[in-house]
């Protein structure tokens, strides 16, 4: 449960294995899977136009699940008497890009294209285009007055909306798949390979299609599970979760509350934090290798306007206070997104940090000859003694009795952060004598 409490365990950020002896067998392996890549691309093209051209039947699903096991995309499923014939609509997790290929293999199932554009692309890798992507509750609609339909093909959701690695949990379950029919039948999906991981954070469709051909094989494993209804007095909220709860169980895995939006939050806050690096790694680096980011894959030159501006920030607020880590710095801005309140919260305590040290460069000394205006949130920093050459030090190894004491205390080393604040960014600046005795005197 502690593991799952993080949605970061719920994806791989990693393609390749870290383990050596692994990745020593892949090195070995990569000639000849380079070559079967090759060879299953003539291969695939034949098969998209089989799978084009004949008819939607028994035979046709036969004949291209057989095509694509020379493909490496092994189905299997354990009980095939389990799927009711009866049932419109199907929920499975979702774990790789081509489960609603896996699962049309085997029983005639549409599913809805919910992201990207439509077009030829999405109408080749199998989706269904009805439009309303932007608003799910007419897309609902539209879904109900299908499954209303007599003879139209089985519906197939993965309600999650987000793939996962299938190792740890769920991702919470969208209510919006759930009203569409009141019964639907759980479908288990696991899913196997050697080497790599099935799937990766921000990796294409087209990308996952040719490690799929590199790899020797990669094993679907389906399960249908008995339907479920909705029961009286039952919410569509509470059927997701009962849902969401009994497939968790029959994977091995926990059920979270993590939603795609948690994902996509978390993949924002992480582009925005660098690993922390020595002096002598960064003054090592080529200076033409790029720069990394916190996961693995994601590159720095992906970001955005907004990426942007928070690094200006972070810059800013690391020379007034050199002592906190960037990274940290940037957390705390990626929430506030006001240099004066991460400042603060800084300074104040609100925010766990390790100091780090602090080394003295000549143009941190060197004055300016263009002055600088004092930000808002110094100039109304608590009054500092004028003739205090360096900032204020306390520190006490006792714990004061008294509430008062324990509150000057605090106070003091406030203060005194302050102070050194205030005096580094004149420095800093090359503000005059004057301008500082005038901070001064304000307080």
């Amino acid at each position: 449960m502690e593991a799952a409490s993080r949605v970061e365990n719920l994806f791989d950020f990693r393609r390749l294995p870290t383990d050596g002896l692994i990745l020593t067998l892949l090195l070995l392996y990569a000639p000849f899977g380079i070559c079967l890549m090759l060879i299953r691309i003539f291969i695939g093209i034949h098969v998209f136009l089989v799978s084009s051209a004949l008819p939607d039947n028994f035979i046709r699903r036969v004949i291209v699940r057989a095509m694509c096991s020379v493909l490496g995309m092994i189905v299997s499923q354990s009980d095939p008497k389990q799927r009711d014939k009866n049932v419109k609509t199907c929920m499975a997790n979702h774990i790789t890009q081509f489960d609603h290929n896996v699962l049309s293999f085997l029983a005639p199932c549409h599913t809805p294209l919910l992201e990207g554009r439509a077009g030829f692309v999405s109408w080749a890798r199998g989706y269904m285009e009805l439009g309303w992507i932007e608003s799910r509750t007419r897309l609902a609609e539209t879904l109900r007055g299908y499954n209303s339909l007599e003879g139209e093909r089985t519906l197939l959701l993965f309600p999650e909306d987000e793939m996962t690695n299938g190792k740890v949990g769920l991702l919470k379950f969208s209510s919006w798949a759930f009203s569409i029919n009141s019964t639907i039948q759980p479908v288990v999906l696991t899913v196997k390979r050697p080497f790599i991981a099935v799937s990766v954070v921000e990796s294409s469709w087209l990308a996952e299609l040719l490690w799929m051909f590199f790899i020797p094989f990669t094993i679907y494993q389906v399960r249908w599970l008995p339907s479920m209804s909705l029961m009286e007095g039952e919410s569509e909220e509470e059927f997701a979760v009962r849902v969401q709860e009994h497939l968790a169980m029959e994977l091995g895995i926990v059920s979270t509350h993590h939603t795609k939006s948690d994902k996509l939050e978390y993949l924002k806050r992480m582009k925005h934090v660098a690993p922390p690096e020595t002096s002598s790694g960064t003054s090592s680096r080529p200076s033409g290798a790029r720069p990394r980011t916190f996961l693995p894959g994601l590159s720095i030159s992906s970001l955005s306007a907004e990426d942007i501006r928070i690094a200006g920030m972070a810059k800013q607020v690391k020379e007034v206070l050199p002592h906190i880590p960037i990274n940290v710095i940037k957390m705390d801005l990626v929430s506030t997104k006001c240099v004066d309140t991460t400042i603060t919260n800084l300074l104040e305590g609100r925010v766990e940090f390790s100091p780090e040290e602090v080394s003295a460069s000549p143009s941190s000394c060197s004055l300016s000859n263009t002055p600088h205006a004092v930000p808002h949130n110094l100039a109304a920093a608590p009054k500092v003694p004028k003739a205090a050459p360096a900032p204020k030090t306390v520190s006490k190894m006792t714990f004061e009795k008294s509430p008062v004491d324990r509150h000057l205390s605090l106070q003091d080393r406030k203060d005194a952060l302050y102070a050194y604040a205030k005096r580094r960014y004149i420095d800093k600046h090359g503000l005059p004598t004057e301008s500082k005795e005038s901070l001064d005197q304000e307080h």
